[in-house]
Formats: structure tokens, C-alpha cells, sequence
């Protein structure tokens, strides 16, 4: 029998996206490199490759549950795992690992998001290989560090120890700190000190190890998912579920559990990645022209413009004339300019009380 397994999380809506990502449809389910395929299926083709189909499970919001399906239509109903509400990272990851915990006790598991690039996939596949063996050997709760290449402000970044854990692969490092996007003064010492990488906020454990983190760490998270038990896996399971979402609190798995447990380990790695996470990582990842312009739309014209990310229908015109540093990007019914150095904004924006109030959720 074969224990691994894969959680794939996708119920995120994407804001820093906005507006090509919407709360109809986050930036998963969408093309936005331009390659024929969306994210979430370019992720379930990448752990396709290393985990048995049957064994994926793809968590999202119970709306999302359907273009899950329609996206990924090789997975059955019973491998969409559906919430109610969004309640971060901890409760979704319990959910998904209590219900594999009733089919297979002995499981280890990756749990990845739906939205991230990896362009060294030979790589990634001997990472996570590595990860999930040294997890079924291990009381161990592992993350994958990527080794940072910019001192950039946008990642979380984890500090570990050098010493050599784990012999079969000397990449496996015990973790020291974990620190949320830093400052910029900050991220540059981290870079320069050698022992920081980024948090890629991907994980693999055992299904024994991570419950019992969430005994210890999060104990009314357990408490709450543990009454499922016999229930999982069963007709009664999505009613269970909802009644589970009303009362549970919201809060990071990051938070929850990994930066208060004494077992953390970290496997350095570096296969291409970037978590997709705002316009200037997709900046990063685009194909730019002599002046630095990343463009997508084949009828835009730019004078006298540097280092921009423009996003535009196919069939508008589109003249833009000294800018530097931009992401102009429509779609839909919406236009977005904005400062590249202000990409951080973007969520606010989207919170903005007078977009969502007076002029309408169907901007949002």
C-alpha cells in the first residue's frame, strides 16, 4: 500500500491578484502565465508525478468546489474536500488530515498550495521524495526552505541551525526562528548571513506527527476535528463539517503550530520556485523586453516606459506613455494602476470600504 499522500490547498481568493483574481474566480483556476493550463492544474499534474492520484486531495471553499471539478475532472467528488468558510490555514489542514487519518492511519502527506511556480520539477519531485521519507522515519513536522536569491519583503524567511540532522540528505537543517516578511534592512542581513531561506509554505509530516501537534498546540482545533472521527469519509461528514466551521477559530498553520513546536525541520531547496503571490512576482517570472516590460495583450504600445507589468485584453488598444515601474492591468470591468513598490496595497484596495460598499461586490 502506498502512504503518501497530497493535500492541495486551494481556497485562497487571490486579492493581491485583483483584478484579474476575483472572489467568482481566484487565481488558481486561471491561465495567468499563459502556458494552456491554470495553476491548480499545473499543481495537480506536478504531485501526480510522485503521489497516486487517488491519494490528492484538493481542499477549497465549498463555492470553488465545482470549477475544482471541471478543472481537475481525473479526481472523484470524494477527493474534493469542501469548507463551509474560510478559516486559514490550521482548521484546513486538520480537516483534510483527520479525514485521511480514517482511511490510512500509517499516511505521510505533503500539503502544498494551489497557486505556486516551480520550474525545476525534477528537483521538486526529488525534494519532496526526500521530505516524505525522512517524515515517515521522523517525529518531525518539515517545511521546505527555498534558498533566497533577492532580500525581498514579501516572504516569510526561517532561520535554521547547521548542523546535520538527518545524514541521508545533509539539506535537512533544524529549525532556529521563523520571521514574517521582514523590512527591508532586515531581509538584506538575512540574505547576507546565509543561514535564512524562504518559507515556501509547503509541508510534509506524518498524519501521526502533525495531530499530535495540534494535541499540544492546538488543542481546541483537535478537539473540534476529533469528534469527526467515525464520521469522516461517510454521508454524514458534510453536515459535521458545518456545524465544525461555525465555531472554529481562524488562524495559520505557520502560526498555530510551526513556530511553537521543538520538532521543525526544514529541507533546503531550490527548484525555481516563486509562491505567485502579487503582480511583481509575476514581473519576476514574465518574458521582458529590452526595456523591461513585461507585456500581456498583443495591441499595447509603450513610449518612454521602463521596468513595467501591463495585463491587457486582447482586443483594446492600449497606449501607455513614462511610466516606470508599473502594473497597469485591466480585466473585466476593472482598471488597476499602480506603483510597483506599492504592490502591497493591492489587498487594501480590495478591502477599501467605499469599493466594496459604494460601488459594488461585483468589482471585487
Amino acid at each position: 500500500m502506498n502512504n503518501n499522500y497530497c493535500v492541495i490547498m486551494a481556497g485562497g481568493i487571490g486579492s493581491r491578484f485583483w483584478p484579474m483574481s476575483r472572489t467568482s474566480h481566484p487565481k488558481q483556476f486561471i491561465d495567468i502565465l499563459g502556458t494552456g493550463e491554470t495553476l491548480i492544474q499545473q499543481t495537480f499534474k506536478r504531485f501526480e508525478k510522485i503521489i497516486p492520484r487517488e491519494n490528492i486531495y484538493i481542499v477549497t471553499n465549498e463555492k470553488y468546489a465545482g470549477l475544482v471539478k471541471e478543472q481537475i475532472p481525473a479526481i472523484n467528488d470524494s477527493q474534493i474536500i469542501s469548507e463551509p468558510s474560510r478559516r486559514n490555514t490550521a482548521p484546513c489542514i486538520a480537516y483534510a488530515c483527520y479525514k485521511i487519518n480514517d482511511l490510512d492511519p500509517d499516511a505521510n502527506v505533503v500539503v502544498a498550495p494551489s497557486d505556486h511556480i516551480i520550474l525545476n520539477e525534477e528537483s521538486f519531485t526529488g525534494v519532496i521524495s526526500s521530505a516524505l521519507n525522512a517524515a515517515s522515519q521522523n517525529d518531525w513536522l518539515l517545511t521546505l526552505g527555498i534558498t533566497p536569491s533577492r532580500p525581498d519583503t514579501g516572504y516569510g524567511y526561517i532561520q535554521f541551525k547547521d548542523t546535520d540532522a538527518y545524514p541521508e540528505d545533509t539539506r535537512l537543517k533544524k529549525v532556529k526562528t521563523f520571521t514574517e516578511k521582514p523590512a527591508l534592512e532586515m531581509a538584506k542581513q538575512f540574505l547576507e548571513s546565509g543561514d535564512f531561506l524562504w518559507n515556501s509554505g509547503i509541508f510534509v509530516w506524518s498524519i501521526k506527527s502533525i495531530l499530535h501537534a495540534f494535541e499540544i498546540h492546538l488543542p481546541e482545533i483537535k478537539e473540534s476535528f476529533e469528534k469527526g472521527i467515525g464520521i469522516y469519509n461517510t454521508d454524514k461528514e458534510s453536515e459535521f463539517i458545518q456545524q465544525v466551521y461555525i465555531t472554529c477559530k481562524s488562524i495559520s498553520i505557520d502560526f498555530g503550530v510551526m513556530e511553537k513546536a521543538n520538532n521543525v525541520y526544514v529541507l533546503c531547496s531550490d527548484f525555481g520556485w516563486s509562491d505567485l503571490g502579487t503582480w511583481g512576482s509575476l514581473y519576476e517570472n514574465r518574458q521582458k523586453n529590452d526595456a523591461g516590460n513585461a507585456i500581456v495583450g498583443k495591441d499595447v504600445i509603450m513610449y518612454d516606459s521602463h521596468n513595467c507589468i501591463v495585463n491587457m485584453p486582447e482586443n483594446k488598444l492600449v497606449v501607455l506613455q513614462g511610466l516606470d515601474d508599473y502594473i497597469v492591468v485591466e480585466s473585466g470591468n476593472v482598471l488597476l494602476i499602480c506603483r510597483k513598490d506599492d504592490e502591497q496595497q493591492i489587498r487594501n484596495f480590495v478591502n477599501d470600504v467605499r469599493l466594496k460598499i459604494e460601488k459594488g461586490e461585483q468589482y471585487i
